[in-house]
């Protein structure tokens, strides 16, 4: 276990001034420096980017409309999703959601979609069906697989005559 000069980073920080945030934020300094810390979390590498500033407003619009505290969660956020479609491109193992909306009152609507998911139920992780008014139902289908076979699956349940909206969302499991 590496120590860490606690006294040397608080007089560094103005932020550090008494109270109970001082003692959170020695703590976290004193687990940075420990191995149980590094073993929980990934390291964070900086490094700089140019952009035009049509772009850079841009990315300051999106920060600001998608609630990002900073740029660089958006830049990660925007890195992310290429990485995703890569995979879905590359037919990779992901991980997703598929969340439709539909009249459960549609007459054998409920039986061809449960013939669908157990059709594909090497695929499903879960379902989770949600009452949203008297004839207006919302499922939530936890998927993992192939890309291709999810989008197979979720092309299969959104066409199905009666669901209202569906969509599938992606990530990746690594």
């Amino acid at each position: 276990m590496r120590k860490v000069n606690i006294s040397s980073h608080a007089k560094n920080r103005k932020s550090l001034k008494g109270g109970k945030k001082t003692v959170k934020v020695l703590i976290f300094v004193y687990f940075c420096g420990t191995n149980l810390y590094k073993s929980n979390t990934m390291l964070v590498k900086r490094f700089g980017v140019s952009l035009e500033e049509d772009i850079l407003n841009a990315l300051d619009e999106m920060v600001k409309k998608n609630k990002f505290p900073n740029r660089s969660r958006a830049i990660r956020n925007l890195i992310k999703g290429t990485l995703v479609s890569e995979k879905v491109d590359k037919n990779k193992i992901v991980a997703g959601a598929i969340v439709i909306v539909y009249d459960h009152h549609k007459r054998e609507l409920n039986n061809k979609l449960m013939g669908v998911q157990h059709d594909f139920h090497e695929l499903i992780l879960s379902t989770q069906h949600v009452h949203l008014a008297h004839d207006l139902c919302l499922e939530t289908i936890a998927v993992k697989g192939e890309a291709q076979l999810l989008l197979q699956l979720a092309d299969k349940i959104i066409a199905t005559k009666g669901i209202k909206h569906g969509k599938l969302v992606m990530t990746d499991i690594e």
